[in-house]
């Protein structure tokens, strides 16, 4: 690759971000990086109605919160922008007239109620309408009518748009760096609205134009735009310019494995599909994110580069700079994706366990202060003994609360298991024993106490499963004797005498 590569991303700030916009994002800056290139953010908000306030801001807040960071884009000028297209509508009509002079568009005065009776016409013949080479000259527009009278209707304020004519009996042959080669007949293109009668271009016409004048090198993009790749390929032609490489991305599906993975599937399914969490501005309905549910951006961005990507290897936990190395668009699969949001989950456990103890330490004291506890127990070390079992950091409560208080109930199903009519027996010689340790460390009091079982010539289980119900409240829980050194002597011999006199 000799020319700088360039590629960006260009969302509408018509509400939150799905999944599927940052993978797009993602993958344009991984090959952006890997090239030594740049990544553009560029906002195309062209369609004002749609437009949603605070939008921009989530998107920024969004990439940002996964290390997606642009080099240019609103706020970071690299010379080429504005990089919102409301900013740069004054650059496109003279592109649109351009095409027209030269006999690549025309301005089409076709209302809407005119073009709904011929759609309805074609319908009760079996066709469908296609504003095209077939029947463009038979409709109002600059094809059909005289100078003097498209200047007329012009000049006399009548609404109009501007339609791309599409060439007619020609094989249009294509390429897609995912996709391979492509083969389009022109015949079946219909004549896309490039300007609108507000005075704002589509989006066709306004995304040609501003990759051409940023200069983007390849259009790394979602396969919804795939059916506009002929068009896109032929204002390209049309206005003489070398077009962009494009690379089409995989849909992400389902978890079911049909249709494109929406809202609704994380609604009913108990998963997020956005990235941060959405306040709508209108209704006040709040849709959860990822960063909010407890998950971290390094396992978000390990999980959206394996929907429609792999490395090629049984490597499956990336660092960013690590996807940055490995990442190549020959190895995107055509097929869609099959979202799996247990996968999600477990790349997020993976990614906790890389977590160094003393930073989840500071996190686990803020879960502990909205809990009204303060310890002067080693965090650290209780976060070591968790972490293995954990998923978010919220987990480490219900994983350790019984270092901080004793249990207040038993589980009936672990008393039923281990509470033996001989187990308070067995639970008072064992707190003599414990009383008479003065080294209460972890090893020491293990040895002391299991030596004290192969003495008497038990099973361990008989002391050892009623001892875990009297310190933790239920089978679960790390090792015993960690716990009871973390606690101290104390407070062990305490909780043993509660679980005798409750159980």
């Amino acid at each position: 690759m000799t020319k700088d590569i360039r590629v960006r991303f260009a969302p509408s700030p018509t509400g939150p971000l799905h999944i599927g916009g940052v993978r797009t994002a993602l993958f344009n800056y991984l090959f952006a990086k890997q090239h030594n290139g740049t990544f553009v953010l560029r906002i195309e908000d062209t369609d004002q109605n749609r437009y949603v306030p605070g939008a921009e801001d989530y998107i920024k807040e969004a990439l940002d919160w996964c290390s997606i960071t642009f080099d240019e884009g609103p706020g970071k000028d690299g010379g080429f922008g504005p990089y919102r297209q409301s900013e740069r509508k004054h650059l496109y009509k003279q592109y649109a007239d351009q095409l027209i002079k030269d006999g690549y568009a025309y301005f089409a005065f076709d209302t809407a109620e005119a073009l709904d009776n011929h759609r309805k016409d074609h319908e009760a013949k079996g066709k469908t309408f296609i504003y095209n080479w077939h029947n463009r000259e038979k409709l109002t527009n600059s094809l059909s009518l005289s100078e003097d009278e498209v200047a007329a209707k012009i000049n006399s304020g009548e609404s109009y748009v501007i339609r791309f004519k599409s060439p007619k009996d020609e094989i249009l042959h294509l390429t897609d760096e995912i996709r391979g080669d492509i083969s389009i007949d022109t015949n079946i293109l219909d004549d896309k609205i490039l300007f609108k009668s507000d005075g704002m271009p589509t989006y066709h016409l306004a995304n040609i134009v501003d990759d051409h004048l940023m200069q983007i090198t390849h259009v790394i993009r979602g396969e919804e735009w795939l059916p506009s790749l002929a068009l896109h390929v032929l204002l390209y032609r049309s206005f003489g310019w070398e077009a962009p490489s494009f690379a089409h991305l995989p849909l992400i599906l389902k978890p079911v494995g049909k249709g494109k993975l929406s809202k609704r599937d994380g609604d009913k399914m108990g998963f997020p599909v956005f990235p941060l969490q959405w306040v709508d501005p209108k209704t006040q309905s709040i849709s959860s994110g990822y960063r909010e549910d407890g998950y971290l951006p390094e396992a978000v961005v390990n999980m959206l580069a394996f929907l429609g990507w792999n490395p090629g290897t049984e490597q499956e936990l990336f660092s960013l700079q690590e996807l940055i190395k490995e990442f190549d668009l020959k190895r995107v699969n055509k097929a869609g994706a099959k979202f799996d949001p247990e996968k999600t989950k477990w790349f997020q456990q993976q990614q906790l366990q890389k977590i160094d103890s003393t930073i989840l330490s500071q996190q686990f004291e803020t879960i502990l202060s909205e809990k009204n506890i303060s310890t002067t127990l080693d965090l650290n070390v209780i976060i070591n003994t968790i972490k293995e079992r954990a998923t978010f950091t919220k987990d480490f409560w219900s994983l350790s609360h019984f270092y901080f208080l004793s249990p207040s109930e038993y589980d009936e199903k672990a008393i039923k298991k281990a509470w033996k009519s001989d187990t308070p027996g067995l639970m008072h010689e064992l707190t003599r024993i414990l009383n008479d340790i003065s080294d209460f460390s972890e090893d020491n009091v293990s040895a002391i106490v299991k030596g004290w079982i192969t003495g008497k010539e038990i099973g361990f289980g008989k002391v050892m499963m009623p001892l875990r119900i009297a310190l933790v409240g239920s089978l679960q829980g790390p090792d015993l004797f960690q716990i009871a050194s973390m606690i101290g002597k104390k407070e062990t011999i305490k909780r043993i005498e509660n679980a005798i006199e409750k159980n």
